[in-house]
C-alpha cells in the first residue's frame, strides 16, 4: 500500500481542477441535470449524442446517451480483431427529500408546508436549519420535459431547546412528523404554481408529472487553513462522476483513446441510493445494452458479447470512508485512509466490495501508471460497511469490478466534505486505467 500525509498548498493544476469541479456540483443539483451536464460536455468534446430508443453508429468515435438521470458514454476504436472494454461506473443520485405527489398543504398554523419523502440513506439531522432549494424535471400536459432549480424557498427548522430540553443529548426524529420544510406563509400558494413559473409555463396544472428533491442551497465551498478542503452538497457520488468524465475526456482529447484500441465506457448510472434496481440503476439492463451493441459494431457473432465481458474489466467509482478523527474507533486501526492521501481501494470480505486480488493489481498498476498514491479501505470487524454498484455490476453482468473511491467525511450529509488533491489523483488513476 502506497500512502501519502495531506498536502498543506494547493498546486495550480489542482486548482484549475477543483474550480471546474465546484461549477460541475454547482450546475448538478440533482441526477438530471448531472446527466445533461455530463452528455453537453461531451458533446462539445466531439461526441455524438444518440438516442435510447434509435439506431447507434457503428463507426469508430464517442457517443453518448441521456435515459432519465443516467448518463452513457462510449468510444469506439477502429476494427479490432478482439475487443476489450474498460468502464468507469459511478453514479448520479444523492441522498434527499422527494416532493409527494401531493406535494404542499397548508398546516392550521398557516405554514405552508412541503410534503416530502426520504429518497436515500440520509443522515436526517444534517438537513435541519438549512436554506434548502427545489431541483429536478417537470414533465407537461403535452408531453415536453424541463429541468427546474428554485432559489432558497425552504427549511426544516429545528426545535428550540427551551421547549425539549432532552434534544441537546439525544435528538429524535420522526420521518413523517419532523422532517417536513416550511416554505410559505400564504394559504394560497401552490408549490407547483412556483415550480411551472421558474420555467415558463403559466400555472401548476401544466405539470402531468414531476420528480423534484431538496437540495442544500449552499454552494460548494473551500475551507480550512490552507483553503484545500472542499465542502459540498452531493459529492457522493457527483465528485466520481466528474473525475470520470474528465478521464475520459482527456483520454480523447489527448489520442490515448484511439492509440488504446479499446472500448471506453462511462457508466454513470441513477437510483444507486435506494438499490440500484431499475431500468437506469447498476442492476437494470442499461449498459449491458451499450455493451451488447458495441460488441455487435465490432464483432457480429452470437458470442461476441460474452468474449467482450470476460476480456474486459469495470472500475466502481464511489466516495471511500475517510478517517474520522472523532470516531477513530469506528476504522480499522491498521486502514485509515486520510484525506489528501489519494485515492482508496475498498475491499470487503464477503463482497459488500467487489475487489478482488486481480482487480487490485489492475488498481494499483494504474495508479502506479499515473503516478498517484493510493490507499486501502477495509471495515472494523465490529462495524458493517456499505456497498456500491460494483457486486451488482459484476452480478449482472460477469465483469472484473474494482471498488475504489476519494475519502471523504460526513459521509450522506446533506454537506460533505473532502480533499482537492484527492480528485484530479482519481481522475488520473482513471484515466491510467482506461488507456495503458
Amino acid at each position: 500500500m502506497s500512502t501519502a500525509s495531506a498536502p498543506n498548498t494547493v498546486t495550480s493544476s489542482t486548482g484549475e481542477f477543483t474550480e471546474d469541479l465546484m461549477r460541475f456540483l454547482a450546475d448538478s443539483p440533482s441526477s438530471w441535470h448531472a446527466a445533461h451536464v455530463v452528455a453537453e460536455r461531451l458533446v462539445a468534446a466531439g461526441f455524438t449524442r444518440v438516442a435510447s430508443d434509435g439506431d447507434w453508429p457503428a463507426s469508430p468515435g464517442g457517443y453518448v446517451m441521456v435515459r432519465d438521470g443516467a448518463v452513457m458514454a462510449w468510444w469506439l476504436p477502429g476494427e479490432v480483431a478482439d475487443p476489450e472494454a474498460r468502464i468507469l461506473g459511478v453514479h448520479t443520485d444523492s441522498p434527499a427529500f422527494m416532493l409527494k405527489p401531493h406535494p404542499s398543504s397548508t398546516h392550521p398554523s398557516g405554514w405552508g408546508q412541503l410534503n416530502v419523502e426520504v429518497y436515500g440513506g440520509m443522515l436526517p439531522n444534517s438537513w435541519l436549519d438549512r436554506d434548502l432549494a427545489l431541483a429536478g424535471r417537470l414533465v407537461h400536459r403535452d408531453g415536453r420535459q424541463a429541468l427546474v432549480r428554485t432559489d432558497a424557498i425552504a427549511r426544516i427548522p429545528q426545535l428550540a431547546v427551551h421547549l425539549d430540553r432532552d434534544q441537546a443529548s439525544s435528538l429524535s426524529l420522526d420521518r413523517q412528523r419532523h422532517l417536513r420544510p416550511i416554505w410559505t406563509l400564504r394559504r394560497d400558494a401552490d408549490v407547483l404554481d412556483h415550480l411551472a413559473h421558474r420555467v415558463g409555463w403559466d400555472c401548476g396544472t401544466d405539470i402531468a408529472g414531476f420528480d423534484v428533491m431538496t437540495i442544500d442551497a449552499q454552494g460548494p465551498r473551500l475551507i480550512g487553513a490552507e483553503a484545500n478542503l472542499l465542502a459540498a452538497g452531493r459529492q457522493d457520488n457527483l465528485v466520481s462522476v466528474f473525475s470520470a468524465l474528465s478521464a475520459l475526456e482527456t483520454a480523447v482529447a489527448s489520442g490515448a483513446a484511439e492509440r488504446a484500441r479499446r472500448i471506453l465506457v462511462l457508466a454513470a448510472f441513477t437510483h444507486e441510493e435506494v438499490g440500484s434496481n431499475t431500468a437506469v440503476g447498476a442492476a437494470g439492463p442499461i449498459l449491458e445494452e451499450v455493451l451488447e451493441r458495441c460488441a455487435e459494431s465490432l464483432s457480429p457473432t452470437r458470442a461476441s458479447l460474452r468474449r467482450l465481458i470476460a476480456r474486459s474489466a469495470c472500475l466502481s467509482a464511489d466516495v471511500a470512508h475517510g478517517v474520522h478523527p472523532n470516531y477513530a474507533d469506528k476504522h480499522d486501526p491498521d486502514h485509515w485512509p486520510m484525506l489528501g492521501g489519494g485515492p482508496v481501494l475498498k475491499v470487503n470480505a464477503t463482497q459488500r466490495y467487489a475487489t478482488d486480488a486481480p482487480g487490485t493489481a489492475l488498481w494499483r498498476a494504474a495508479c502506479e501508471r499515473a503516478g498517484v498514491a493510493h490507499q486501502v479501505f477495509v471495515s472494523n470487524n465490529a462495524v458493517s460497511c456499505g456497498s456500491t454498484i460494483a457486486p451488482l455490476t459484476a452480478t449482472r453482468l460477469g465483469i472484473r469490478t474494482i471498488d475504489v473511491g476519494v475519502p471523504i467525511l460526513s459521509m450522506h450529509s446533506a454537506r460533505e466534505l473532502s480533499h482537492v488533491e484527492d480528485h484530479p489523483a482519481m481522475a488520473r488513476a482513471m484515466g491510467a486505467f482506461l488507456v495503458s
